[in-house]
């Protein structure tokens, strides 16, 4: 098929096509409890007809959707390495030694500090904001309501904490997701993320002290935590030596390695210890590495806190990657993307402009996606054309997708990450929504950086010959493309 009979979209014919795909991963998770991954790859072969429609055979919607799951290789592999990582840190002591001491900085008089210090830790240890709401976050809960704090508040600290760790570790999911997207690196955008999470987090931190000194008691009723803390100190040796592999990857990390070596090594030394330091077996830690740690210590919270990790836990999530990114891709190369910013694209020359409208239509994309990939990846995809255009690196645009769509997931009552956590803390939405301040003080943050233009780093001339290079290199292949399936 001749490339001249492929047409550009209308606003109405695009609209269409975007809203089919919300309305099945919308309807999908609301009605029918289906997990994103399904709702996605049903999402790409609904909009196969729509692409046929606009003039495109199979096979060059096959090389569009493949040229952008491409791009998911090197997240996948980062993935699969933290898995690894997180099997062997548990097996090592590691995260046991940071969860021990983490519960014993626990003050009823800084209740609600420590709460957010400490899902804090938690999080950004594992990577997982699920996991440390699941596991430190429940712990907590109790102890709060022990203490007479109110749930919603308590609920508001675990939240904060738990998404400030999920934002700024190198093992999360959505970390490595926004730069993926954005078109930059891991670390540039973690490193770019400290200059809104920083001031935000510290702020939030003074919040829940002042709001804390109020709840006291003389007795608290700790006895689940008391039975975590007997269980950590007779099953695992406590102490500095398992903190190791966390010296390695900080190391590893300050000293600008990539990612993938850094995790990976970071895992063997997990490892290491956990061999020659805990009594583990050279094959249990293979086993660990592959299929996660394992413990049936029939104490619930010890159970749902430590049985995590292993490479193959990282598989549903490189599948939400690769379909996430075939979707975006064929959104983009069909010219719907296109088509729904061009009435707006040219009225953008602002950077405050711009980071309104990509905080608009990041909170936007989240809720009517009903999810954060969703999001992470539309506002991504939509918004990227524009940064570039006005010469701004790709950390700035990744660093308002994590600043927005991953810290307000748990603020929308019907995406995945607010039914969740509702029902895991055992509190509804509106209760924690307004004790939520991390995910209200960062995009203020990151506003006003955009407003004064503070911060927004430009591209230099060599990185701006890049972007063009690419950009004209990806038309030819996709020409190519056009013509070699035509």
């Amino acid at each position: 098929m001749p490339i001249s009979s492929m047409k550009k979209p209308s606003f109405t014919y695009a609209l269409m096509m975007l809203l089919s795909v919300v309305a099945i991963i919308s309807v999908g998770i609301l009605a029918f409890d289906v997990e994103i991954q399904m709702l996605m790859f049903i999402s790409m072969f609904t909009l196969i007809p729509f692409m046929m429609g606009l003039g495109y055979n199979y096979k060059q919607i096959e090389t569009s959707m493949f040229k952008s799951m491409s791009k998911a290789l090197q997240s996948g592999l980062i993935l699969l390495a933290v898995g690894m990582l997180i099997g062997t840190w548990m097996a090592s002591g590691t995260v046991p030694t940071l969860i021990y001491y983490g519960i014993n900085l626990i003050s009823p008089r800084f209740f609600l500090v420590s709460a957010l210090l400490f899902t804090s830790v938690v999080s950004l240890t594992t990577g997982t904001s699920w996991g440390a709401i699941g596991t430190a976050g429940i712990a907590m809960m109790g102890v709060g309501a022990t203490l007479g704090v109110p749930a919603g508040i308590t609920a508001g600290a675990v939240i904060s904490g738990a998404y400030f760790g999920d934002k700024m570790s190198p093992l999360s999911d959505t970390t490595n997701l926004a730069p993926t997207v954005a078109g930059g690196t891991l670390f540039g955008h973690i490193k770019h993320m400290l200059w809104t999470t920083v001031p935000a987090y510290t702020i939030t931190a003074v919040i829940f002290t002042f709001m804390g000194l109020k709840y006291t008691a003389e007795t608290v009723n700790a006895e689940s935590v008391n039975q975590l803390l007997t269980y950590l100190s007779s099953s695992f040796s406590i102490g500095i030596i398992p903190m190791i592999p966390i010296a390695v990857l900080i190391g590893l990390m300050m000293m600008k390695k990539p990612a993938l070596p850094a995790i990976f090594i970071a895992a063997v030394v997990g490892g290491i210890i956990a061999v020659a330091y805990q009594g583990f077996g050279f094959s249990e830690v293979l086993n660990t590495m592959y299929s996660g740690y394992s413990v049936e210590a029939g104490i619930e919270t010890v159970d749902s806190l430590l049985q995590r990790g292993g490479l193959t836990s990282m598989l549903p999530l490189i599948a939400l990657f690769l379909f996430a990114l075939g979707l975006g891709g064929m959104l983009a190369d069909s010219g719907v993307l296109e088509t729904l910013i061009g009435s707006f694209a040219h009225k953008i020359n602002h950077t405050g402009t711009l980071v309104i409208v990509t905080v608009i239509v990041s909170y936007v994309t989240l809720a009517i996606g009903g999810a954060i990939y969703f999001s992470t990846v539309m506002t991504g995809t939509l918004m990227k054309p524009i940064f570039e255009r006005m010469k701004l690196k790709p950390e700035n645009l990744s660093r308002i997708l994590e600043d927005t769509a991953t810290q307000a997931g748990a603020l929308i009552p019907w995406t995945g990450a607010g039914i969740y956590t509702a029902a895991t803390l055992g509190v509804p939405v509106i209760a924690y929504l307004p004790y939520t301040f991390l995910a209200f003080i960062t995009p203020m943050v990151s506003l006003f950086y955009g407003i004064t233009g503070l911060t927004m780093t430009r591209m230099d001339k060599e990185e701006v010959q890049k972007v063009r290079v690419r950009r004209e290199r990806e038309k030819k292949l996709m020409m190519k493309s056009l013509e070699a399936n035509s």
